[in-house]
């Protein structure tokens, strides 16, 4: 999961997305299939996620952090680390931290990277879904799953195609919210 807080002068950041066909809200499905996921260790997609967001959007005044459900304190997997210095993004001294009450409290916009984890976060912490955005939905690709691929256990391949359409789908998400921002 991703935490994204308004750090200067207060803004409305609203749960609304871009796709080709124009900005929608955030929980209307774009794909005829979900694929389950849910497990978030925040060991491989949500720190890449939150490291390139927080590098477009620091300047919007925004901070961006990064927490999953399991185990905290667990270094990513050595693939995840190489595919991210590729990206730029440096996750050797990441560890993972788990999301808080506090964290969701102090959110202004809580990204996940799959449908089940949108449900997990809205059942655990009474928000509604329209307030949580899974960042498949804002892939301008054509994809068959709003899920974006958790590739622990996989090759550095995996791990370079999921950071890939991550690093997709926050450009689109960045453009987004600089529009609403401007």
């Amino acid at each position: 999961m991703i935490c994204c807080r308004v750090c200067a002068a207060p803004r409305a950041v609203a749960p609304l997305v871009a796709t080709p066909q124009g900005a929608r809200r955030a929980a209307e499905p774009t794909q005829a299939q979900d694929r389950a996921g849910g497990v978030s260790w925040n060991i491989c997609r949500s720190p890449v996620a939150a490291a390139l967001l927080s590098r477009e959007l620091t300047a919007l005044g925004v901070d961006v952090e990064s927490a999953g459900f399991i185990g905290p304190n667990r270094p990513p997997p050595p693939a995840a680390i190489a595919a991210a210095a590729r990206h730029g993004v440096d996750l050797s001294e990441h560890r993972s931290r788990l999301l808080t009450a506090d964290l969701v409290r102090a959110a202004d916009l809580i990204i996940v990277m799959d449908p089940a984890q949108q449900r997990v976060v809205c059942d655990r912490f009474g928000l509604r879904p329209r307030d949580v955005i899974v960042l498949g939905d804002v892939d301008p690709a054509p994809v068959e799953a709003r899920t974006i691929r958790d590739p622990v256990n996989e090759c550095v391949a995996v791990f370079e195609q999921t950071y890939e359409r991550i690093a997709r789908c926050v450009r689109e998400l960045t453009s987004v919210l600089e529009q609403a921002d401007g």
